[in-house]
């Protein structure tokens, strides 16, 4: 067990689509419930809690991220695998993408991952304060329809969630081809009371991020002629 479950209101998409093939399920069944958040446990005082001991000082773990809504888990694995100091928390609800992301964790090796698969917002809640360094939501669903733009993450409720997790200084990144989401969270963030936009020039958020890694949807994006918008903003 988990944790019960309830819904905040942070996810409304998809939990499954086609069946899993075997090695896929296989994961799901045996590989997921090692590396899962169990949200009836005790809250842990510090990430480091939820790691345990690394193989070697040279893999001791000195930071901590999430990545809400990692899809296949292109992006969070290639990270994971360069920057093995680092803990990761992997959200993501889909069970199609997650199991592939356990493939990845099994082929690389990724002792520095642990993961969700139900709404963020339920282990953001669990989750330590001010104790990660940065919190990524790349090419969230954009829920482009009057009546379905409550079901954004980008809210102020899920950017307070996103303030208290963030050590000051931490940053809360965003990456998305849609423009009108882009300017959405462009307007909350520059709502509320503990974020700056980094961009210090126009082309600054056009640019992809340093040792940025493409996923597979950006790539479908911009051979569709979308352009994609990387905004960068730190908690104060």
């Amino acid at each position: 067990m988990r944790g019960k479950s309830r819904r905040p209101g942070s996810f409304f998409g998809r939990r499954k689509a086609q069946k899993l093939k075997a090695r896929k399920q296989s994961l799901v069944d045996d590989l997921l419930p090692q590396l899962v958040l169990d949200l009836s446990d005790k809250p842990p005082t510090d990430p480091a809690q939820l790691f345990g001991p690394t193989e070697s000082s040279d893999h001791k773990i000195k930071a901590f991220r999430m990545e809400i809504g990692f899809g296949g888990g292109e992006h969070l694995a290639k990270e994971a695998e360069l920057n093995r100091n680092i803990g990761f928390v992997g959200v993501e609800p889909f069970i199609n993408g997650m199991a592939k992301m356990l493939g990845e964790v099994e082929n690389r090796n990724l002792s520095n991952v642990r993961l969700y698969d139900e709404d963020a917002a339920l282990a953001m809640d669990w989750l330590p304060a001010a104790s990660f360094s940065r919190i990524d939501l790349l090419y969230p669903d954009p829920w482009p329809k009057k009546k379905q733009l409550k079901r954004r993450f980008v809210s102020q409720s899920n950017l307070d969630r996103i303030a208290r997790l963030l050590m000051p200084g931490g940053e809360f990144r965003f990456a998305s081809d849609i423009e009108s989401y882009v300017n959405w969270t462009l307007l909350h963030c520059s709502k509320h009371p503990m974020f700056d936009w980094t961009a210090q020039c126009a082309d600054d958020w056009h640019q992809p991020w340093s040792n940025w890694h493409r996923t597979r949807y950006e790539a479908k994006a911009i051979r569709e002629g979308r352009t994609p918008a990387y905004l960068i903003f730190k908690r104060q």
